[in-house]
């Protein structure tokens, strides 16, 4: 049978169906390797039903044959996944208005479900990303605004580049992300940079300003290393939503379910449901 579990005589983390509102797990596409239609339908078939969004990242989607963007976002779909575009927005916003606008129509028109509004690279005004979140929910499609405390943040860029760049204060990040959530952004996206990545030690009192402020539900966590997601499954359980590799999609899985893991983890992330 298609659907029949394997090994189901073993105790696992219950994990809700999708769609899910918590534990959800979003993955990048093509961007550090190349995805066609036959490598995610391998991913897809194995392990489509903990992937709950698929991710294109750096505008990969706009230097890909139409064909093979459309193939991936089908896929998605039969998978039950969402597909975003990842915050390839701040680059439409340099080309102007009209750009931005037949940016949101095209993404309509192929299918996509998530527009990512990230500004790594550049500065907007948080009235103008309000007016983003609008104009991409007036076209039916989700606002997921990208929010990080790192200027400069993306395109892996070196640690001593971000360091000159300075930081952004923690509590104003967190007041925009609150701004943007009662303007009814679907989910807000945390950029690791800063926080995780290229920090050193961890500003681990950032995630928990927003988990604080904001609860875990409306909050996506990226995490560039399996040590980062861990930390994330150990501190605030195994239903906090995280973006990670394709590539590490299992890993991930096997520690929400609490059936495998470090040291500091394996045997101790549990779950109790009804």
């Amino acid at each position: 049978m298609a659907n029949e579990k394997t090994f189901d005589f073993l105790n696992k983390n219950q994990r809700e169906p999708k769609p899910r509102k918590t534990g959800i797990t979003e993955i990048r596409g093509p961007y550090y390797a190349v995805m066609g239609k036959r490598y995610l339908n391998d991913i897809m078939e194995t392990m489509g039903e903990h992937v709950d969004s698929l991710k294109f990242s750096g505008g990969s989607f706009s230097i890909m044959p139409k064909k093979s963007v459309q193939e991936l976002i089908d896929i998605a779909h039969d998978h039950d996944a969402l597909v975003s575009t990842g915050g390839f927005m701040e680059y439409v916003l340099t080309q102007g208005k009209d750009a931005v606008d037949q940016y949101i129509d095209t993404c309509k028109d192929y299918g996509f479900d998530i527009i990512e509004l990230s500004a790594g690279f550049i500065t907007l005004p948080t009235d103008d990303w309000l007016r983003l979140i609008e104009k991409v929910q007036e076209a039916g499609l989700k606002a997921k605004p990208e929010i990080g405390i790192q200027f400069g943040a993306g395109g892996d860029t070196a640690q001593g580049e971000l360091e000159s760049e300075g930081t952004l204060d923690t509590e104003y990040a967190v007041k925009q992300a609150k701004r943007f959530v009662d303007a009814g952004a679907y989910m807000i996206m945390i950029e690791s940079e800063g926080i995780t990545e290229n920090a050193n030690p961890w500003r681990t009192e950032v995630p928990a300003e927003f988990i604080n402020e904001i609860g875990l539900e409306k909050l996506m966590f990226e995490a560039a290393d399996p040590e980062v997601f861990a930390w994330y499954i150990k501190n605030y359980g195994p239903e906090v939503n995280m973006f990670v590799d394709h590539s590490q999609i299992v890993q991930l899985e096997t520690l929400r379910r609490g059936i495998w893991g470090t040291k500091s983890l394996w045997g101790r992330v549990l779950t109790y449901k009804e």
